[in-house]
């Protein structure tokens, strides 16, 4: 495939990644900016805590779909590895630097989900139950996050042993956590709100 479209798919995959789904679904049905509600952070955890199970769950739905419907053309179109990371890490940044919304986002969660389910589907569902295991043992969304995307590079090399895949992954990662670096805090200290709690 040319160049030019190559990257002007990557650009494209930006702008939809940028589309906040918790902001824009937020506004839809008449409730308050999540990012100045609860948390203060534009993802369906937070949602949860001010809107309810529904509209939670459509923002998850849509913050998953960003990430995986550009991923997964980009995956059918055949493009180079190097190609598909990139388009990966583009869904990834738009959400958590979405260029809509002054460049503050989510923090990437179920973008990511979404991201590695188009490009490593084994790795999605594998993630994915790290996630639901330590969500329902702990109650914590965000100690679940952290401890998916810890694993997450070290389960993508014997899965893919594609570098491209393996660095993308890695990278989205660190800024996960560097995203939950509050988190992290509040975990230590105690403060951390658990799931379906005010905070």
């Amino acid at each position: 495939m040319n160049t030019l479209i190559e990257i002007l798919i990557v650009i494209a995959t930006y702008l939809m990644g940028s589309l906040s789904s918790a902001i824009i679904l937020c506004r839809l049905s008449g409730r308050p900016d999540p990012r100045s509600e609860g948390s203060g952070n534009p993802g369906a955890t937070n949602v949860l805590r001010f809107g309810g199970k529904k509209l939670a769950a459509l923002v998850l739905l849509g913050d998953v779909l960003k990430g995986f419907i550009p991923v997964f053309i980009a995956v059918l179109l055949d493009l180079p590895p190097v190609i598909l990371a990139a388009t990966a890490m583009a869904a990834f940044l738009g959400h958590v630097f979405p260029v809509f919304f002054g460049f503050k986002g989510g923090k990437g969660v179920a973008t990511a989900i979404g991201v590695i389910a188009g490009l490593l589907p084994p790795l999605a569902l594998a993630l994915l139950l790290v996630w639901l295991a330590s969500a329902f043992i702990t109650r914590y969304s965000s100690l679940s996050a952290i401890l998916a995307a810890i694993v997450a590079p070290f389960a993508s090399w014997p899965l893919a042993h594609e570098p491209a895949f393996t660095t993308a992954i890695a990278v989205i990662c660190v800024i996960l956590l560097w995203r939950h670096r509050r988190n992290i805090s509040n975990l230590i200290a105690g403060k951390e709100p658990k799931i379906g709690k005010k905070g």
